[in-house]
């Protein structure tokens, strides 16, 4: 069903008024409120083909286009222009954000199908709707969102508007409609042409009404009647027929006619007139009902207008201002009337006027003022940004679109009353809120001018809470935390809007982010290794500028590693007095450290590395220090052993006994000083290129053998390290100190030391036919002689 909102400008002719050429627009759907996001259908009717179609929204052209057809989703009135012609009526739209809407076409006329729809937005689901007229329930419609009226009439004139709720949660109430069924087309009106014809005379009786444009394509039969005679019908509104001669005291006829569609469902009779002997209508008087000056909007108002005297029939037509109303015939002397559902617009003089064709005659002016009761008002928040922060300053302006004035505004949070304020000449009104966290709600205004308080939609303000310095907070597995462990690094900030963003550190570089949607803190885990170690710190962050947290500083403590034991001894054989190093070191591991050195499973002694690194223990052995050697390193996180190391210590072997031996620890005694004296006679005296020493390495005794080994494998540890040899020659009693200084390379050559190596030779008793034991290269000889005072070879042997 298409719906005609615009009204054309009516000139009378014969049987129906012709419309002057406007345009008219329909709409589809059929509806002026519509929800947010829905579309309609604008149609620009006007007979013949256009060449364009300019239609406006306000006062802006909106398009220009060869179409008559518009579809629009924006509020607004809206009219349409067509080449050579003036505008259109505007059409009111209404794009509703609202959860229930009635819809209703806003141009009823009798006979009409009427349909009511009680339609909510898709996301819904109503179970029950009821519909209310003038706020009497009417009719409960269940799941059922229509109501029909077949054939509308006057009777159903109203406001109505419709309810609906869910299954055991909320109820929804619709925008009110205010329903005024129009005339299909007013009461016919019979003239005769001429007014008073003589009896016999012909004379033209035509039934005159009117069609609104938006029922242009509707057909009226039209019947004229004398007395209850049918003198002819038709599709045409007029009659050629004759006055019969009037007998004497007979009463003159009365003549009417009748217009009805097709099919009947609407049909008007025109008053009775009769034609001879006709008196000028007198003025008529005018009242109104209910009496009084003042009234509200969608009372009831009617209009009486009543001549004393004046021959029927009489044409009555009512007038506000110079604006016609309406007009009703009367072919008695009863008066007509007319009624009218005020609206704001109805305030303003009445007056009636009455004719029977001798001239109209006006009424006294009556005076009406109509009070409009506050429509429900609008909410709207005015903030200095997008989102609402803690200490701005928002502003609340409540304004009802209709309501006579003065108007008192009353704002709420929730169910609160922050403050109320008088409009005296009517508009809206503006309340300003500094904004704290507490004021996040719902809130409304109302509007009241003592005809009934409308509250407002509600409206949801968030305040959003800038966030405070977080807290960082470690979660380890144990009170110190070791390389490995999970930790959990939570960031909380007490207080903030979300959703907050969290970005972790450590020192200065991002390890990670997280976003907590409804507030609280974040939680970030982490696997620990030693470069763990350091400052952390986070960061929280909700829009409003980030905030970090203090730093918190975590020590990542490194087990031990399973240590490295080494042994270091003067020479390749570890013999009885040898002063022998034990070194233990574990490659990784949190200081300090405690070292343990076992021989066995004795434990030798102990030793602690505050600095992390390893220990050396040194121990002068013995003939019971031969054995498996291990050390063990121990960091508070479990002793880690080291692999184990076999160690020998061999005694002083060979044939020597007795005094030999005395003569050698007494000779050792004198190595010693020819030893230091060899080593300061080095370094001080200059060498000579291919020079010798004094002592002539070719003295040395033929055959010499050595009784005991000699130790050359020098650990290179070692920079000054004395190797010396026991050499028993064949014969004599005199024991040869051969020292060679032998230059070095690396540490020796840089600092200029050498090398001594010691060699002891104690003569034989047989013939000397050894040769001179081998000497390494680019080394000086110096030889002393030390005399043996001891018994007799033979005799220590022999001892």
């Amino acid at each position: 069903m298409l719906l005609w909102v615009s009204v054309l400008v009516l000139a009378p002719v014969s049987g129906q008024f012709a419309p002057v050429s406007k345009p008219v627009i329909s709409l589809q759907p059929p509806w002026t409120v519509i929800f947010k996001g829905e579309a309609v259908t604008l149609t620009c009717h006007i007979a013949g083909d256009k060449k364009w179609y300019r239609w406006y929204l306000g006062t802006k052209i909106l398009r220009e286009i060869p179409a008559n057809t518009l579809q629009v989703q924006d509020s607004g009135e809206y009219k349409c222009e067509i080449q050579g012609l003036p505008q259109s009526d505007g059409v009111s739209l209404t794009f509703s954000p609202a959860k229930l809407i009635l819809h209703a076409p806003p141009s009823v006329f009798e006979g009409d199908p009427l349909t009511l729809m009680c339609r909510e937005k898709p996301d819904l689901s109503l179970k029950t709707r009821t519909l209310y007229k003038n706020d009497n329930e009417l009719i409960d419609l269940g799941k059922n969102p229509s109501f029909h009226i077949k054939h509308a009439g006057l009777k159903d004139n109203g406001e109505y508007r419709c309810t609906g709720s869910e299954t055991h949660c909320c109820s929804f109430s619709s925008n009110a409609v205010r329903i005024q069924v129009q005339e299909l087309f007013p009461r016919p009106i019979l003239r005769a042409d001429p007014p008073s014809p003589t009896p016999g005379e012909p004379v033209i009786l035509t039934c005159e009404t009117q069609l609104p444009p938006q029922k242009s394509d509707v057909q009226l039969w039209f019947q004229f009647f004398r007395d209850d005679w049918c003198l002819g019908s038709g599709w045409k509104g007029y009659l050629r027929t004759s006055v019969p001669s009037i007998v004497e005291n007979e009463d003159p006829s009365h003549y009417w006619c009748e217009a009805s569609t097709v099919p009947s469902n609407v049909s008007k009779s025109s008053q009775k007139l009769q034609l001879p002997a006709r008196v000028p209508v007198s003025r008529p008087v005018l009242t109104l009902s209910p009496p009084g000056p003042r009234a509200v909007e969608g009372d009831w108002l009617m209009l009486s207008c009543r001549a004393q005297r004046g021959s029927p029939q009489i044409l009555y037509q009512f007038y506000r201002g110079d604006v016609p109303l309406g007009s009703s015939s009367a072919t008695s002397a009863g008066g007509a009337s007319f009624s009218v559902t005020l609206t704001a617009e109805h305030s303003g003089t009445y007056f009636c006027t009455a004719d029977n064709g001798f001239g109209p005659r006006r009424s006294d002016p009556k005076g009406l003022s109509v009070t409009v009761p506050a429509s429900r008002p609008v909410l709207t928040l005015r903030a200095p940004r997008t989102r609402a922060v803690v200490g701005d300053t928002v502003e609340f302006r409540c304004e009802a679109q209709r309501g006579s004035p003065p108007i008192l505004y009353k704002f709420y949070l929730e169910d609160v009353i922050l403050g109320s304020s008088s409009a005296p000449s009517g508009g809206g009104v503006s309340f300003n809120l500094s904004l704290t966290a507490e004021h996040s709600g719902n809130y409304a205004c109302e509007a009241d001018n003592g005809l009934g308080a409308q509250r407002s939609e509600e409206t949801s303000l968030s305040v959003t809470v800038p966030v405070s310095h977080p807290i960082l907070t470690f979660r380890a597995p144990r009170v110190q935390a070791v390389v490995g462990d999970v930790v959990e690094l939570h960031c909380e900030a007490q207080s903030g809007s979300p959703p907050i963003l969290y970005r972790f550190y450590h020192e200065d570089v991002t390890l990670g982010s997280n976003s907590a949607p409804s507030g609280g803190g974040v939680s970030f885990n982490l696997s620990l290794t030693a470069e763990h170690s350091g400052n952390y710190s986070c960061e929280a962050d909700n829009g409003l500028g980030a905030q970090l947290s203090k730093t918190v500083t975590l020590s990542v403590t490194v087990p031990a590693s399973r240590p490295v034991l080494t042994l270091r001894a003067p020479g390749t054989r570890a013999t009885v007095g040898d002063m022998v190093e034990l070194r233990c070191e574990a490659q990784s591991g949190s200081p300090p450290i405690l070292y343990q050195f076992y021989l066995e499973d004795v434990i030798l002694g102990s030793s602690s590395a505050p600095s992390g690194g390893g220990v050396s223990f040194n121990l002068s052995l013995t003939a019971e220090h031969s054995g498996n050697y291990s050390c063990e390193a121990d960091n508070g996180l479990g002793a880690q052993r080291s692999e184990e190391v076999s160690l020998r210590v061999t005694g002083l072997t060979g044939s020597r006994s007795g005094p030999v031996a005395t003569g050698v620890a007494g000779g050792l005694l004198s190595v010693a000083g020819l030893v230091v004296m060899a080593l300061l006679l080095y370094c001080c005296l200059p060498r000579r290129a291919g020079g010798r020493p004094a002592s002539d390495p070719s003295r040395s005794l033929s055959h010499s053998e050595p009784q005991e080994p000699t130790y050359y494998n020098v650990p290179g540890w070692m920079e000054l390290q004395p190797v010396y040899g026991n050499v028993n020659p064949k014969a004599g009693d005199v024991v040869y100190s051969e020292v060679r200084i032998q230059e070095g390379n690396g540490h020796a050559a840089a600092s200029n030391s050498a090398f001594g190596l010691l060699r002891t030779y104690l003569p034989s008793r047989g013939p000397a036919t050894s040769q001179q034991p081998s000497r390494p290269q680019h080394s000086s000889v110096i030889y002393s002689q030390v005399k043996v005072a001891s018994p007799p070879v033979s005799t220590a042997l022999r001892s």
